[in-house]
């Protein structure tokens, strides 16, 4: 699994951002390769409502820390389940 910190612009005024506001997500892509991971994270959040991103910091996840965060961390539980989770930041 790999973890993206990731920054993207939005194309219409959401809660707390207005349209063209630089938006900060973390993505979670349950994906062996990191050149296809980094690929489905901007797929994923351009599908969501947002351009021009940006993959800021990249983490590659073990498999046996994916297994240990997973009880706790309901984004990894996500990301197992479907693929990938993404977390919008009110934020930087």
């Amino acid at each position: 699994m790999y973890i993206f910190s990731v920054t993207a612009k939005s194309k219409k005024d959401i809660e707390g951002f207005a349209a063209g506001a630089e938006a900060p997500f973390i993505v979670y892509i349950d994906f062996k390769d990191l050149i296809g991971a980094e690929q489905l994270a901007r797929l994923f959040v351009m599908k969501e409502g947002f351009y021009d991103v940006v993959i800021e910091k990249r983490k590659h996840l073990p498999e046996g820390k994916v297994m240990q965060l997973k009880r706790k961390d309901a984004q990894i539980q996500e990301a197992l389940k479907t693929g990938y989770a993404i977390q919008l930041f009110d934020e930087h």
